[in-house]
C-alpha cells in the first residue's frame, strides 16, 4: 500500500545521488552560491499519505504559459505567466530542522544496522546545517524477551555517532508495533512476553465492534490493570523510560538528547487505531470505533451508570464500517445521532479516555525525564473535515465536530504536563486533496490552522512533521508558510520541524539541493549563504 514518492526525471541526464562513499566532497561545499530557481518542467509530485489522502499526479512546475493570438487570430508565441514571488524568509525566526532516521536503523537484535553508511549520510545532513535527527526507540526490540531486561546496545552506538557530529537527538519512546501501515517497510512487533499475555488475554488490545483485535499497541483500558507480570501498563512504560534515562545519562547531561517524544498510541500518536489497513480500511473511509475490549467496555458501563442511563453502556450501532462515508451512516450524517444526547455522552467518554491516557503517561514521563523537554504527537485526520460531524476525527478520538473545538482539551492537557504538541500534515494543500479525492471533503489547511491556534492559545510549543515524503519546492513552501505565519502579530512560529525521512530519494542531487535550501530558509538565513554542492558529492 506504500506509494512511491519518486519523481519523473527532471532532465535527460541520469539521476545522480549523494554518495555514501564521497563524504569528503559533501563536507566541502562550494560557498556563497545560491540555489537556482525551480526549473520549468513537468514533475511527478506525490500527495498520498503516511496518513492517507492523495495520489501522485503530474504538475507543471515553474512559470505556467499561455498563448497570444495575432490580429488574424493565429497563435504566434507562448508567453510565460509570471508566478507570485516567493516569500523572503531572511531574518525570520530560527526553526530547528531534524530528519527522521529509517525505521530499520536498529536491527531486531538491537544492533546498529549499517554504521558506516549511516555515518556518511549523517555527515551529508550535517553539511546542509541540519540540527539533528529523530529515532524511534522500539519497545519491541529493547525489552523483547523478558520484563525489565533491556538491551540498549545499538542505540548507544548510534548516539555516539550522532554526538561525534555535534548533532542533536529527538528520541521517540515507541510503545507500538511497526508494520501494517502505509509507508512501513519493516516489521517490529510488541515484546514477545507481551504478545504471550495477549494470546491468553486478547482484551489487552484495542478491539472493534466485530471483535477484531489490533495488536499495534495496548488498549488504554489496561493502563491501570495489573496484568503484565505484576505491573500495570503505565508502570511498564515508566520503567522503560526510566531505564532509558539512566542508561543514557551522559547524553542528557550534555544536551545531545534535546527532546523526548512520548509514544501514546499507534504510530506513537495520541489517537485510537481507528483506520488500520490490516482490517481492510482504505482512504477516505471514516474508520471504526475501537472501544470493545473488556476493559474499555467496563469503563463505558461505569460512565453510563454514573450518568444514570445504563442503557447507554454500548457503542453506536449505526456508525457504519471502516470504509463508510459519513452520509451513509445514521450516526454521522447531517443531523445524525452524533449530536443526540446519547451521541454526545458517548463521544465525550471516548475522547476523555484518550485525554486521560495522555495525561497519565506524560505525567510519568515528566518523572523519568525531569528537566528534558517532552512532547506528544497528534495525527492530522483531515478527511471529512468539511462535513458537520468530522467523522474520521471522531473515530480517532478527537471530539471535533463543527460545533465544538476538539483540540483545545488536548492542548490543555499538554499544558498541564508541560509538553509540546507535535502535529503532522503541514505540507498538504487543500486544493490538492480536492483534486485527487473530492469525495473526501478534506481540508488539511483548515485542520492545521485550528490545531496550531489551539496550541498557541494554550501557550504551549508546537512542532511539526510532514505526513508524506516531500521533495518539491511547492511542498517545502507550504511547510514554511505554516512554520512562520505571515504577519502574525505575536510572531508565533513552530518550535521545531522534523522531516520524514532519510531515504535514497532524499539523497538524489536535485532533491537534496531543494532540501538544503529549505533548511536554510527555516533557519532564517540569507540565500547568499546557501551552499551549492561540489560535483564530487554525487555519483551517477
Amino acid at each position: 500500500m506504500a506509494i512511491s514518492s519518486a519523481h519523473l526525471p527532471l532532465t535527460s541526464s541520469p539521476t545522480r545521488f549523494l554518495s555514501p562513499h564521497s563524504v569528503v566532497g559533501a563536507a566541502n561545499f562550494v560557498k556563497s552560491l545560491a540555489f537556482p530557481p525551480a526549473p520549468r518542467v513537468s514533475a511527478r509530485v506525490c500527495s498520498s499519505l503516511d496518513h492517507p489522502g492523495g495520489a501522485c499526479r503530474s504538475r507543471r512546475v515553474g512559470f505556467p504559459r499561455f498563448s497570444l493570438p495575432d490580429d488574424r487570430g493565429q497563435i504566434t508565441e507562448e508567453i510565460p505567466t509570471p508566478e507570485k514571488p516567493e516569500r523572503d524568509f531572511t531574518g525570520t525566526a530560527y526553526v530547528p530542522v531534524y530528519v527522521m532516521l529509517p525505521l530499520n536503523v536498529i536491527g531486531a537484535d538491537c544492533d546498529l544496522a549499517d554504521p558506516d553508511t549511516l555515518l556518511d549520510q549523517l555527515r551529508i545532513l550535517k553539511s546542509a546545517n541540519v540540527d539533528g535527527v529523530m529515532v524511534d526507540c522500539w519497545w519491541g526490540i529493547v525489552e523483547a524477551h523478558a520484563p525489565q531486561h533491556y538491551n540498549w546496545r545499538g542505540y548507544r552506538e548510534l548516539f555516539q555517532i550522532v554526538r561525534s557530529l555535534k548533532l542533536k537527538l529527538q528520541v521517540v519512546m515507541s510503545f507500538h508495533e511497526c508494520g501494517g501501515n502505509v509507508g512501513d517497510d519493516v516489521h517490529i512487533p510488541l515484546p514477545n512476553w507481551v504478545m504471550e499475555i495477549g494470546l491468553k488475554n486478547p482484551d489487552i488490545y484495542f478491539t472493534d465492534g466485530e471483535g477484531r483485535r489490533n495488536s499495534e499497541c495496548l488498549s488504554w483500558g489496561v493502563d491501570k490493570e495489573r496484568i503484565f507480570r505484576g505491573r500495570t501498563a503505565v508502570e511498564v512504560y515508566f520503567d522503560y523510560m526510566r531505564s532509558f534515562r539512566v542508561e543514557f545519562d551522559e547524553f542528557f547531561e550534555t544536551g545531545v538528547i534535546s527532546e523526548i517524544v512520548v509514544g501514546l498510541g499507534p504510530c506513537s500518536e495520541l489517537r485510537y487505531p481507528s483506520y488500520p489497513a490490516k482490517h481492510g480500511w482504505k482512504y477516505p473511509g471514516i474508520g471504526e470505533f475501537q472501544c470493545y475490549d473488556m476493559y474499555l467496555r467496563k469503563s463505558l458501563t461505569k460512565a453510563a451508570e454514573a450518568r444514570g442511563h445504563l442503557f447507554w453502556a454500548r457503542g453506536p450501532d449505526n456508525a457504519g464500517s471502516y470504509n463508510s462515508h459519513p452520509h451513509e451512516t445514521g450516526f454521522f450524517r447531517d443531523g445524525g445521532d452524533y449530536d443526540s444526547y446519547y451521541g454526545r455522552f458517548f463521544l465525550n467518554w471516548y475522547s476523555q479516555v484518550l485525554i486521560d491516557h495522555g495525561d497519565r503517561v506524560l505525567s510519568l514521563a515528566n518523572l523519568a525525564f525531569e528537566g528534558t523537554p517532552i512532547s506528544a504527537k497528534v495525527s492530522g485526520i483531515h478527511w471529512w473535515y468539511k462535513t458537520a460531524s468530522h467523522a474520521a476525527e471522531l473515530m480517532a478520538g478527537f471530539y471535533n465536530p463543527c460545533n465544538r473545538d476538539g483540540y483545545a482539551p488536548i492542548a490543555a492537557m499538554l499544558k498541564k504536563q508541560g509538553a509540546a504538541l507535535n502535529f503532522t500534515c503541514v505540507e498538504l494543500r487543500t486544493l490538492d486533496q480536492h483534486e485527487d479525492f473530492p469525495e473526501a471533503l478534506a481540508d488539511p489547511e483548515g485542520l492545521v490552522w485550528q490545531v496550531l491556534n489551539a496550541a498557541w492559545d494554550a501557550c504551549i510549543p508546537v512542532a511539526s512533521e510532514n505526513a508524506l515524503p516531500c521533495h518539491d519546492r511547492e511542498g517545502y513552501n507550504k511547510i514554511l508558510e505554516n512554520a512562520k505565519p505571515l504577519n502574525d502579530p505575536d510572531g508565533r512560529h513552530l518550535s521545531a520541524f522534523t522531516y520524514l525521512r532519510l531515504s535514497p530519494q532524499l539523497m538524489e542531487e536535485h532533491n537534496f539541493t531543494e532540501f538544503a535550501r529549505f533548511v536554510t530558509r527555516m533557519h532564517g538565513a540569507e540565500p547568499k549563504l546557501i551552499p551549492s554542492f561540489s560535483r564530487k558529492c554525487f555519483v551517477a
